[in-house]
């Protein structure tokens, strides 16, 4: 689970009564997936997790403190977790959080009552607060984990796609974010160790396989590019080197790659060749931001100074069916209306296949909020508004660029073997952020569809960020 509030369902790893922990798992996919970690070495322990928090010995919120609306969700479910269960144990970035006296902690300031908190990616601290409060059972039978995919562990996606963490925190800092304070600078996993993962979740029947970080450009800056090795072969810790690697296993599975959080360096050009090559999926999710120069260098992004449209046309020259999503923010202190009409302009220019974006909130702690120029709220929602005006309209004209297109489709859900239709994807669509692609029932009785696996479709109308298509 995600941001849903529930606590997963589990099985019990071992005979008799077996200590039962509700989880909750809030926030973005990078949070996520320091969730499988900490319910990995549960189950690996023999701990059972509970359906309700009412039925657990105790339960983990894993939070999020972003902005300031995942602050509130996540102080409100430590609240509730509090008050049906009464043991909890906190973590994850709001975790990190100072709180408003020297040295205080904002979650315990609001809740003292919670057993523990730690920060974000912290398996052994959560599990020291566990086997605190909730001695781990004996004799766990620590070969027969349900629900794990051989050494990547559990995971908390649907079966046909996961997500690959390669690295933790960031070397930037952006003066809107506070996520540097909360998750530190930038560390690379050993690329050894990431392609393992890889591996094991394509062979448990991964077929979409999504790379996430905070910064996958710069994989391996940190170790300067050091060579591992994998397979017992020398392998560089770095961007190009691991998504050819990636490439290679997943075209022995028939899977995909997906790319996220990629800021537009230099050395991203060199990816984009595997992309034309289908070694991996031609998709990249760039956190643009703005387009501005002043506005850039306010907000302190890196790569301020590159030609973001000169680079994405060169993208298309190599890849021409690259398919570009990125996040903006609208009413940036300082902005001025002509600053925000050239963001417009670029984002019609630069023709971005999928875009989102927020009216700036000030997140306590960031540096953005010294600066001068503070807009007022109805000014940043009305600029939000326009913005995803021309974003819609943008996107939904490349959409119609499809429309009598085959494609390839991976299932996300078809009851009745899509006897009635489903839904999928194609390469264009992120789950959970992008469009999808709704199904229609099959023409030829022969043909069906199942969750998880590809199906050729063609595309026969747009309907608002979505496509309609016809399985083939």
């Amino acid at each position: 689970m995600s941001s849903e509030h529930t606590p997963t369902s589990g099985t019990a790893a071992a005979a008799g009564p077996v200590p039962k922990i509700g989880f909750v798992s809030l926030g973005c996919p990078k949070a996520l997936t320091d969730s499988e970690l900490i319910l990995t070495q549960l189950r690996a322990e023999g701990y059972e997790t509970s359906k309700t928090f009412a039925g657990a010995d105790l339960v983990i919120v894993n939070t999020c403190g972003f902005i300031d609306d995942a602050v509130k969700e996540s102080l409100d479910t430590i609240g509730e977790a509090l008050a049906e269960n009464g043991k909890v144990i906190v973590t994850g970035c709001l975790g990190a959080k100072a709180g408003a006296g020297e040295g205080s902690n904002l979650v315990k300031d609001v809740h003292p009552s919670v057993l523990a908190v730690t920060g974000p990616h912290a398996t052994q601290e959560v599990m020291d607060a566990v086997h605190l409060h909730v001695p781990k059972p004996h004799d766990p039978f620590i070969d027969l984990v349900p629900e794990a995919r051989g050494i990547a562990g559990i995971k908390l996606t649907p079966k046909h796609f996961a997500y690959l963490k390669i690295s933790e925190g960031c070397n930037h800092r952006c003066s809107f974010c506070i996520i540097p304070s909360m998750r530190g600078d930038l560390v690379s996993r050993p690329i050894g160790e990431v392609l393992n993962e890889a591996r094991a979740l394509f062979e448990s029947g991964v077929k979409e396989l999504l790379v996430i970080s905070q910064d996958t450009s710069a994989y391996g800056v940190d170790v300067k590019y050091v060579t591992g090795f994998w397979d017992g072969k020398p392998v560089k810790t770095r961007m190009l080197d691991l998504v050819a690697q990636l490439g290679e296993l997943a075209k022995a599975h028939g899977a995909w790659v997906r790319l996220h959080y990629v800021y537009p360096y230099p050395h991203v050009d060199e990816v984009i060749p595997l992309m034309a090559e289908g070694l991996v999926l031609p998709y990249l999710d760039v956190p643009f931001q703005h387009s501005h120069p002043d506005v850039l260098k306010r907000m302190k992004r890196p790569a301020n100074g590159e030609k973001n449209l000169d680079r994405l046309r060169r993208w298309r020259e190599i890849c021409p069916e690259i398919v570009v999503r990125s996040t903006f923010i609208a009413g940036f202190p300082g902005e001025t209306e002509a600053e925000f009409e050239h963001l417009l302009d670029f984002l019609k220019e630069a023709e971005i296949d999928r875009a989102g974006c927020f009216a700036y909130s000030p997140i306590e702690g960031a540096p953005a909020n010294l600066l001068d120029g503070a807009l007022p709220d109805e000014v940043r929602e009305e600029r939000r508004a326009r913005f995803m005006a021309v974003a819609e309209a943008v996107s939904i004209a490349k959409l119609q660029r499809r429309v009598g297109a085959t494609m390839q489709v991976l299932v996300d859900s078809a009851p009745a073997l899509g006897r009635k239709g489903g839904v999928g994807r194609t390469y264009a669509d992120a789950p959970e952020i992008d469009g999808t692609v709704r199904l229609l029932p099959p023409e030829k009785a022969s043909k069906t569809l199942k969750v998880g696996e590809f199906t050729r479709t063609r595309i026969v109308a747009v309907e608002g960020h979505d496509l309609i298509g016809l399985p083939i």
